[in-house]
């Protein structure tokens, strides 16, 4: 259960902080999740009161809340909300925070519990950690906790990801650590190891024996909007395979844990990124293809290409979209292709799992003249979460006629209440030290080795492979079609 503390962000007036997680906090006091005595403490470099900074947020909070904002709730929710103005680095400020840390424990109850969660740049980690030490803010009384969530990226590349991770190991323990991914608050993606687990038709099928190949796609219709100078150093590689992607992966491809406890689930996601299988050079030209949006249409509108948008370099060779044939080198998936893909100013905005089944075998029903196709599994991360199951089926007549129909589910529909937003069940998580949504420290590391590689091949080599253009509003460049085109498979339409 989350237990009573006090929640301290760090960058506080920064875009995160308005458009999600007051808006989450606020979601879990309406409903009635957030622990009666937790306060939230703003802590950022802008002069601001109490009272100036509530007001602000209530007004993004309405216009981002899921469930609207309701005046009763809020002025509830507000009350326990503060603001701390202070420069990072100044120690003065730290030891002020204490202070009123100490303060709205003994005022509200909150027993010394601390979560701070780092909404900054990542460039600013390392200094606030060493202040949160130094003014022995990391340090809890006996019988209390202090906790820290840091947001994505874990770095940029291995050597960034380990010197981060020092940094973090040097104020608190891997255990009171919570590296956040937020595609893994997501309904569905934690629904993905009960689909498996709690389904006894399913695991038996889900094997190299039965599974020709599974498709994870993250299509996104915007372009890169106002993060122009963060994108055009990290491209879509770093910015979504290495840890939206490679995290569902491995809930798809993992084995059962031998217990729910956070690290028994987290050993398992750890070997699917061990038994990646490492990419030459030659594997990354021929098995990843690496795109740039060009101006197109979207929704009847003219929209610029990438090298366009503001504050991008004009020749710049940062990838926008990715496509990967991935293989997992263990006994369970042999031979089994993963084929993932992500991009910016596609046809069509969601994410998904697809499980492509192999087909029936080739009599009776499904000949080589007139094949059936294949069963397959799609779950849907977003918007419309839920699964579907793809069948075949006679239709109706005094004649034999074979269609596919699909059996779905609504998470909207079948249970009757709106899904939280995925911060929501995060921050609940760290409140209540559940760190099994949560990336630990060997899996970013080990994820991080396996796309270096690639980004080296794309940018140390003598002759990288090329970057594809491909019209706003398509489904990305035709050489991604031709990937799976010489295997004798296509990607599947959203």
């Amino acid at each position: 259960m989350p237990q009573p503390c006090n929640v301290v962000i760090f960058g506080a007036s920064g875009d995160l902080t308005f458009r999600k997680l007051i808006p989450a906090l606020y979601n879990l006091a309406a409903d009635g999740d957030l622990p009666s005595a937790a306060n939230i403490i703003g802590f950022a470099r802008r002069e601001k009161t109490d009272e100036t900074w509530r007001a602000e947020l209530k007004e993004t909070t309405a216009k981002c809340s899921r469930s609207g904002l309701n005046e009763e709730a809020w002025n509830g929710f507000a009350s326990r909300v503060y603001y701390h103005p202070s420069e990072f680095g100044d120690a003065a400020g730290y030891a002020t925070l204490k202070k009123k840390l100490d303060d709205l424990d003994a005022k509200s109850g909150t027993r010394g519990n601390r979560l701070f969660y780092l909404s900054v740049s990542p460039a600013e980690y390392g200094g606030i950690l060493a202040q949160i030490a130094s003014a022995g803010l990391n340090q809890a009384a006996p019988g209390a906790w202090a906790r820290v969530i840091v947001e994505k990226p874990f770095g940029t590349d291995f050597d960034t990801a380990r010197e981060l991770n020092e940094h973090i190991a040097h104020a608190f323990a891997e255990r009171d650590t919570f590296r956040i991914d937020h595609y893994l608050g997501k309904e569905t993606a934690q629904n993905i190891m009960v689909l498996r687990f709690a389904n006894s038709i399913f695991e038996p099928l889900w094997n190299h024996r039965y599974v020709d190949n599974v498709q994870i796609t993250s299509a996104e219709t915007l372009g890169v909007e106002a993060r122009g100078p963060y994108y055009d150093k990290s491209g879509a590689l770093r910015d979504m395979v290495q840890s939206h992607l490679v995290q569902l992966l491995c809930l798809t491809a993992m084995e059962p844990p031998t217990d729910l406890t956070a690290d028994a689930v987290r050993d398992e996601k750890v070997k699917v990124v061990r038994a990646l299988r490492r990419m030459t050079p030659a594997d990354v030209a021929r098995d990843v293809i690496r795109g740039q949006y060009a101006a197109g249409s979207m929704g009847g509108k003219e929209v610029p290409a990438y090298r366009a948008e503001d504050r991008v370099n004009p020749q710049s060779m940062t990838e926008t979209y990715v496509a990967l044939k991935l293989h997992v080198d263990n006994w369970r998936w042999h031979g089994v292709p993963f084929y993932v893909r992500v991009g910016k100013r596609l046809a069509k905005g969601g994410g998904e799992i697809a499980v492509q089944f192999k087909e029936a075998p080739g009599v009776l029903f499904n000949s080589e003249e007139a094949p059936l196709g294949a069963n397959q599994l799609v779950i849907r991360i977003q918007p419309d979460e839920g699964v579907s199951l793809r069948l075949q089926c006679k239709v109706p007549g005094s004649t034999l006629h074979i269609e596919p129909v699909k059996m779905d589910f609504h998470y909207g529909t079948s249970f009757g209440r709106q899904s939280p937003e995925a911060y929501e069940r995060l921050i609940l998580d760290a409140m209540s030290g559940d760190a099994t949504l949560f990336a630990r420290r060997d899996e970013v590391e080990q994820a991080w080795q396996f796309v270096d590689v690639i980004e080296n091949a794309w940018h140390k080599s003598d002759s990288p492979p090329p970057l594809c253009n491909y019209a706003s509003g398509t489904w990305g460049p035709k050489e991604a079609d031709d990937l799976m085109r010489l295997d004798g498979r296509e990607w599947r339409r959203m």
